[in-house]
């Protein structure tokens, strides 16, 4: 069968996918007694469109997932998209500003309703994305991270969090986002280095150096090193807090920096997290003089004097600096001032806004401590990967990731906005006369916690009573959700009702752990991480056998991709206009695993260029297979034989070399080194050189079947070579190719 004189994509990929779709060859049950292969997506965001870097991890899961596939196994590529809880919710405020609303005007089950319909759209089009991209996954079991059993999953895993002793609410000074009104993990805050002045204050007999004068208000004493000679009759008295009516102590620590400033240093437990840790450690009070407005707002205790003071209160602390410096300096309280001090400030990761570290009730995870089971989360994810259970590709991440554990400090997990899976917790007044075990429901589990002199009850249900009780409004940080993701999905699968511990997954059993994590490098702590902490704490075993992280898709100057740039490439658009398998190609192409991407459209329109030469290639073979009675699966070659020239000898030769190294590379996960041989040898080895010689051998009627054979042979290998990389034209070759068959995305891998 002759192919058209053009290959048009646009014709082909709806057709072909719509051919593997009717086939369930996405299913782990089109080989259904091969070895287990599993891939879990990343879940992209539901809040809008798939973008470069989406396309990215598409293309690599993809090809994975269909040559192991091809070489018999069964293949679960797990789809799924993510609520994505802070990020999502920063998305759809802007759209409600945009038409003049405000979320906080919202009532909370209104806005939920709102921004779930937000997303169920967007995942309709995320799944259409996924699809036009050439995805191979199985999207009769795709998940999202609100589904009623993945949210019963991670309540079982706070839950077993909470009684083992890892999680635990305190009051402590957490990064506070005054735009979002919501507090921040470490990791989602972004710390930008710039210029402040550094102001020497007179504390009495001391000299204090601090950026932040605004905030000695809620000053609870001075530390010095105990080290530091300069201070040691000053050690353990009291001393007058500047235009207070206080009185704090001189402490020592170890955590001053002795060449910091003046080697005295202000302590504000409230508003500084090393400050928090000093005053837990000499056992000092808290309070705040800062509002979720970003304002001055002096707490009582901080006993000011000064009225001129009053004029800063409800001021942003910018303007409240301002005003307390002129104060300072009237008094003659500032010794000098250090106008250029270089020190990074932490933002927002989303508005670039100032956070404010501010004490706050918050749930924690307490990483780096032994729970009851005797489990120690940070420990086990380090020993884990120490011990070889997990592997890394590329050998840097290994040593970053080590080095990030090894530095771990416990992790909020509440947020205080309304999208995402609210706590399973309640609270009530404390009842003066109380027998806990009195209680009938057995998931009621009580807390005496100072800060709230509340009972607190964390369970699978609402309590009994619960008219007495009043729900935690916050809501998970989408990432301790997501860091179940290997487990939940799989384990949600079944549907069951039953306890996690006694749920009997067929698939869960069959496909976890799971073969690779395949994702970006930037989320190596946000989700890497997390997932190896919660899914070795959940099953006592990896969620994943190797991670395979990509790096950032740059422009062809190396530049980050982005809009103010106007160098974004739409992977859908650029797809319509040049062909899926071209996009795919061309991000794979010249990329090794980690390094950043580098893609164009010069680059893309090269490999439209290489489909159309595959193209042309198959055209040329399949007009001069007239009257060949072999058939494709039957054909067997042997270098030795006689009838071979040593053009046929040369070009078997290297497809038997190029089928070694390109599996070699595959498994080894260099699927830039794999696609540029497969490259090298179709259009130099195959089309620049045997199909050239092989016009004058189809002359030579001696010659002439053997080399019908050989084209036939060296073309059929060379598109499942290739399938993996660019399945759309390669499938749509082979369909045409003599003699009815599977379909190539089944097909046997060429050995």
């Amino acid at each position: 069968m002759n192919l058209p004189k053009t290959y048009d994509s646009k014709k082909v990929e709806d057709k072909i996918y719509r051919l593997w779709e009717k086939g369930k060859y996405f299913k782990p049950e089109a080989n259904p007694n091969g070895k287990p292969f599993c891939i879990i997506m990343p879940p992209p965001n539901a809040n809008g469109f798939l973008h470069i870097g989406h396309a990215v991890f598409v293309t690599i899961e993809d090809l994975m997932t269909r040559y192991h596939r091809m070489l018999g196994k069964a293949s679960l590529w797990l789809p799924g998209t993510d609520h994505a809880g802070f990020e999502t919710q920063v998305v759809f405020e802007k759209k409600l500003e945009k038409e003049g609303k405000n979320r906080f005007k919202i009532p909370r089950k209104k806005l939920y309703k709102m921004m779930w319909d937000f997303t169920k759209e967007n995942r309709k089009t995320v799944k259409k994305q996924l699809q036009k991209l050439g995805a191979s996954c199985d999207f009769d079991r795709e998940k999202f991270t609100l589904d009623p059993d993945i949210i019963k999953i991670v309540y079982q895993t706070f839950k077993k969090l909470y009684d083992d002793g890892l999680v635990y609410r305190a009051l402590r000074p957490v990064n506070f986002c005054p735009k979002h009104k919501t507090s921040l993990s470490d990791l989602e805050v972004k710390f930008k280095e710039q210029e402040d002045p550094l102001y020497y204050v007179k504390y009495g007999p001391l000299n204090v150096a601090t950026t932040r004068p605004e905030t000695m208000f809620a000053d609870v004493a001075v530390a010095v090193n105990p080290r530091d000679a300069r201070y040691k009759k000053l050690i353990g008295k009291k001393i007058k807090l500047p235009l207070t009516s206080r009185e704090i102590p001189v402490i020592t620590d170890l955590a001053v920096d002795i060449k910091f400033g003046t080697g005295a240093v202000k302590v504000t437990p409230a508003h500084d997290p090393l400050d928090f840790e000093i005053g837990q450690r000499h056992n000092l009070e808290t309070f705040s003089v800062i509002n979720d407005e970003g304002r001055f707002y002096p707490n009582p205790g901080a006993q000011i004097n000064e009225k001129e003071i009053e004029k800063a209160t409800n001021e942003k602390t910018d303007r409240t600096r301002e005003i307390i410096v002129k104060i300072l300096n009237k008094k003659g309280l500032i010794l000098k001032i250090d106008s250029k001090y270089r020190h990074t400030v932490g933002t927002c990761y989303k508005c670039g806004n100032k956070v404010e570290p501010l004490p706050k009730e918050q749930w924690f995870i307490a990483v780096n401590k032994k729970g009851k089971s005797g489990k120690t989360l940070a420990y086990d994810a380090l020993s884990a990967v120490q011990k070889g259970k997990i592997k890394f590709v590329t050998p840097r991440f290994k040593k970053i990731f080590l080095n990030w554990m090894k530095n771990i400090r416990d992790w909020n997990i509440s947020r205080q906005i309304v999208w995402g899976i609210q706590l399973p917790v309640w609270y009530r007044e404390k009842s003066e006369i109380r027998n806990p075990k009195s209680e009938t429901n057995s998931n009621l589990q009580i807390s005496n916690h100072k800060q709230l002199d509340k009972d607190i009850y964390v369970g699978m249900e609402p309590p009994k009573d619960i008219e007495n009780w009043t729900q935690d409004p916050d809501v998970f940080d989408t990432w301790f959700s997501s860091g179940q993701w290997p487990v939940a999905s799989l384990l949600a699968q079944t549907g069951s009702n039953s306890n996690l511990k006694s749920q009997n997954s067929k698939l869960f059993d069959k496909f976890y752990p799971t073969d690779v994590m395949e994702t970006g490098h930037d989320i190596l702590f946000f989700w890497v991480a997390r997932m190896i902490m919660l899914g070795l704490y959940i099953t006592d075993n990896v969620p994943f056998k190797n991670v395979y992280l990509h790096g950032l898709v740059r422009d062809k100057d190396r530049q980050k991709m982005s809009k103010s740039k106007g160098n974004v490439i739409d992977p859908l658009g650029i797809a319509e206009e040049y062909g899926t398998d071209a996009v795919r190609m061309a991000l794979v192409f010249g990329t090794g695993a980690g390094n950043d991407i580098i893609i164009s459209e010069e680059k893309i329109r090269g490999m439209r260029n290489f489909a159309n030469k595959i193209w042309n290639i198959s055209r040329f073979v399949l007009t001069n297979l007239e009257n060949l009675k072999v058939k494709t699966k039957n054909l067997k070659l042997k270098l030795k034989d006689k009838n071979l020239t040593s053009d046929d000898k040369e070009i078997l030769f290297k497809l038997k070399k190029t089928t070694e190294s390109v599996t070699k590379n595959i498994e080894k996960y260099q699927f830039n080194q794999a696609a540029e041989e497969i490259y090298q040898f179709i259009w130099h080895d195959f089309a620049d050189k045997y199909l050239e010689a092989s016009k004058n051998q189809l002359k030579d009627e001696k010659l002439k079947e053997n080399t019908q054979k050989i084209l036939l042979y060296v073309l059929s290998n060379s598109l499942k070579l290739l399938h993996p990389f660019m399945p759309y034209v390669t499938e749509e070759i082979w369909q045409k190719l003599p003699d009815k068959k599977e379909p190539l995305i089944v097909a046997d891998w060429p050995k």
